[in-house]
């Protein structure tokens, strides 16, 4: 089966883009990136996940003077999710289902095109998506939606080795970006509607070779597997379909689990099902699990804990800690002690009726009637959950997280389940709650304690991210196609454009030649920006 080709254009622009990738992409360089803020080098601009950028050209006195500077149009039939990654002056984008393209950043004109063959029998629940790649030394990687790895020469895309994870037909699928740690490329899986086993993979970057697996479902002879009734681990899920964050100091990455299969139906598999909706703490070097956090135990609503976690040093409550934050998909947000996992702080960030509480122990008090059931029960946050995958943003300046909320219940239903290789294994539907309205905002939230400084209310609920600036600006997007800037101080609307396509993205900024840009994916498009 051929799997893909590359596209290389004319040989001035070649020589071009030779002279701006001279300088490889290292370890060092994205562990420092916050040096270098003209590039955004990982998934996150960086290893601690806060989506925050020091370049301030663009700032509050001038946000308003932005104008597009140019625009790459993909042929598409799936939603664009990608986050782009800029290294000297060309940026590489991922574009659905599995493509890669390399551009000029200043201009947009492509220098080489990676494009592959999808086979029948892919499955994918929520569209066939990519959102984005990872770059080291001269090699740009991508994961494909048929579960493919695959590593391509930055100058030319050609294909320099292409590995299987696991198998597509039993329901894998790649949608998620890659992260690089030191010599390695980490991986996560998606396919938590087919009751796949989910894992997390190291690969070695020169060579393709698998470094190590660390499954996201206990292992037989493992205490932990004993949350899990009978068999019913072996089609557990517990996905690993976004990006993690990595700490450098204590060589600990940090990735987000998904929910358990089936979504609504918990009978057949009473317990707590570690590690679904867990935060887990790996050892990069060997897969060791340093510490776990459940958010959501035996989750029936499908709130899968797969949110980027934001590191952030600060004072917590008087003392110094090493944070680990995130408003987690079920309502609330949480604050983790990121060197052992200890639970400090549990607030609720939106309308949720599915919990009394969290208790002492950062475990939830779970209310009866939230329990899906054949009747239907009303809860707030919907599946959709409160947030999703779409990044939050966290700035040093304000001491704030932003994040693009999703204010919305839903009736929960649950239904038989029977297990089938690869076909959805759901157990239950649900439906929006009749005669209300969902809504969308963008919330700044206090680091220490969870509580709301400003909102910025949105015409429905969103699935853009955030991206916060030196420059005093929060970037967000719409689902009306709105790109807009917010004074990350107040949430006052300072500028806003309408870009002409639904926005499912996270946006990044970048400077080349001394202009620094922003760029968002939006409907079939990449636009960017810059002042006048």
């Amino acid at each position: 089966m051929r799997l893909g080709r590359s596209f290389q254009c004319a040989v001035p622009a070649l020589f071009a883009f030779a002279a701006a990738c001279s300088a490889q992409v290292t370890f060092e360089r994205i562990r420092a990136a916050e040096k270098e803020p003209h590039n955004w080098l990982t998934y996150s601009g960086d290893y601690s996940g806060r989506r925050h950028s020091a370049l301030k050209q663009i700032d509050v006195t001038n946000v308003a003077k932005l104008r597009p500077a140019w625009m790459f149009q993909m042929d598409l039939n799936h939603k664009l999710e990608t986050s782009p990654i800029v290294v000297n002056g060309v940026m590489y984008v991922s574009e659905p289902p599995s493509n890669v393209t390399a551009l000029d950043a200043r201009t947009g004109q492509p220098y080489w095109r990676y494009r592959r063959n999808i086979p029948q029998g892919v499955r994918a629940c929520c569209g066939q998506v990519n959102r984005g790649v990872a770059v080291l030394g001269d090699r740009v990687f991508v994961g494909t939606i048929d579960a493919h790895l695959v590593s391509l020469d930055a100058h030319t895309g050609r294909v320099r080795w292409d590995v299987t994870v696991e198998n597509f037909l039993a329901g894998y699928s790649i949608t998620a970006a890659p992260l690089v740690v030191k010599d390695k490329v980490i991986i996560g899986v998606s396919g938590g509607e087919f009751g796949v086993i989910g894992f997390l993979d190291a690969y070695d970057a020169a060579t393709g070779r698998r470094v190590w697996r660390r499954y996201s479902i206990p292992g037989n002879g493992m205490p932990e597997q004993k949350t899990w009734a009978g068999e019913s681990w072996g089609q557990g899920s517990a996905a690993t379909w976004m990006t993690g964050s990595y700490d450098p100091v204590l060589n600990l990455i940090y990735w987000g689990t998904g929910n358990p299969a089936p979504n609504s139906n918990g009978d057949d598999r009473a317990g707590d099902n570690l590690y679904s909706d867990c935060l887990l703490a790996i050892d990069a070097d060997t897969s060791g699990l340093r510490w776990h956090y459940q958010f959501t135990p035996h989750d029936v609503w499908s709130w899968d804990a797969a949110q980027v976690p934001v590191l952030v040093d600060a004072p917590f409550r008087g003392k110094p800690r090493k944070l680990i934050v995130t408003p987690n998909r079920n309502g609330f947000y949480y604050v983790l002690d990121r060197s052992n996992g200890e639970f400090l702080l549990a607030e609720p960030f939106v309308k949720q009726t599915w919990a009394e509480r969290i208790d002492e122990k950062g475990r939830p008090v779970v209310k009866a009637d939230a329990i899906p059931s054949a009747a239907g029960a009303k809860v707030y946050p919907s599946p959709e959950g409160a947030t999703n995958w779409h990044s939050p943003a966290f700035s040093p300046a304000t001491n704030l997280l932003y994040t693009a909320v999703r204010e919305a219940g839903a009736v929960f239903y649950k239904l038989p389940a029977t297990y089938r290789l690869g076909m959805l294994f759901s157990g239950g539907s649900w439906h929006p709650i009749q005669g209300e309205e969902a809504r969308g905002a963008v919330r700044a939230l206090q680091l220490e304690d969870g509580k709301m400084k400003w909102e910025f209310p949105l015409h429905s609920p969103p699935w853009a991210g955030m991206l916060s600036t030196a420059g005093g600006l929060v970037f967000g997007g719409t689902d009306e196609g709105h790109f807009f800037a917010l004074d990350a101080a107040s949430g006052k609307l300072l500028w806003r454009f309408l870009s002409g396509g639904r926005i499912t993205a996270n946006p990044v900024t970048y400077m080349v030649d001394g202009k620094q840009q922003v760029a968002i994916a939006s409907g079939q498009s990449l636009v960017v920006f810059s002042l006048e």
